[in-house]
């Protein structure tokens, strides 16, 4: 590798691709290239890289299934970090399990009904890593992963640190982490139920969401937070924005605050489709949206 950073990659075991295009790796299927895209094998190697980064001030940016993050066209400089391959899933005593960052919602879900342990079934419905899951305090129909959490672990510049899930500060949509601080693993406390009736709950969960969200095209989920006491799919559908367009981006004809890719879309459709939407909205309710979709790139 002719970087100039490629000495951070000595004795690196897993995958490195350079000049990856981002829209691979993200559900709105955009993005422009990071310079080098990693794919650590396991904790152990993604702390020393992530270590090799901070020594030698490289940029980075680790991501998980890419399902709430846009990347700009212009792409990434520095180091991309996947978590794809931190996807252990471990019962410990006392109904309590601990979860890698990469572990998908969906197959932990499967994991703890499997094993008879209640608490996260509303993950079925929402797609996703747990890392992703825990950096926004992720929920539906009132519930949120946070509310099971028992302790979470994640690396910075210092190495890696454990938090019990008390002494953090989250809200909706919100968990205040240090800054450039990254979830690598969760502790759940959860309870014991009877596997068949958490696969009741489970199939539930996942059929409000093929009836309110089945959206048919590529999408970050809820593109915007809901307003105190307001939703926002509400506030863009009264603003009349159903429907609407920008290149290849649109305001979903089944879900307004769902915004999809129907074809072709750059992360600059997006990003003028979104401030279309806050615009009109705005001037229609008031309502100034704020986006729960990160943003990322150059610019």
């Amino acid at each position: 590798m002719d970087r100039p950073y490629g000495t951070i990659f000595k004795g690196f075991r897993g995958r490195l691709l350079e000049d990856e295009p981002l829209a691979g790796h993200t559900a709105l299927k955009v993005g422009g290239k990071a310079d080098v895209m990693a794919f650590p094998e396991d904790l152990d190697e993604l702390r020393q890289l992530y270590a090799g980064c901070c020594e030698q001030s490289v940029k980075c940016l680790v991501i998980g299934g890419g399902y709430n993050l846009l990347v700009r066209d212009n792409g990434l400089r520095g180091v991309v970090i996947s978590l794809k391959k931190l996807k252990a899933v471990e019962r410990l005593p006392g109904n309590r399990v601990k979860v890698q960052a990469g572990v998908s919602n969906q197959r932990l879900v499967k994991c703890l009904e499997l094993e008879g342990l209640s608490g996260l079934e509303f993950l079925s419905g929402i797609p996703g890593s747990i890392g992703g899951a825990l950096a926004m305090n992720a929920g539906c129909h009132g519930h949120e992963i946070m509310a099971a959490l028992e302790s979470l672990t994640t690396l910075g510049a210092g190495g890696l640190q454990e938090t019990a899930g008390r002494d953090l500060e989250y809200g909706y949509r919100f968990l205040n982490l240090a800054e450039g601080a990254v979830i690598v693993e969760a502790l759940f406390q959860l309870t014991a139920d009877d596997p068949t009736a958490i696969s009741v709950r489970v199939a539930e969960f996942i059929e409000k969401r093929r009836v309110s969200q089945q959206v048919g095209y590529p999408n970050a989920g809820s593109f915007f937070k809901n307003p105190p006491n307001a939703s926002a799919w509400r506030l863009i559908d009264a603003a009349g924005l159903r429907g609407t367009t920008v290149g290849g981006a649109q305001v979903s004809e089944q879900h307004a605050n769902f915004l999809v890719n129907r074809g072709g879309a750059t992360a600059h459709d997006f990003l003028e489709l979104a401030a279309l939407v806050k615009e009109r909205v705005r001037a229609q309710s008031g309502v100034v949206l704020e986006e729960e979709v990160r943003i990322v790139g150059e610019e």
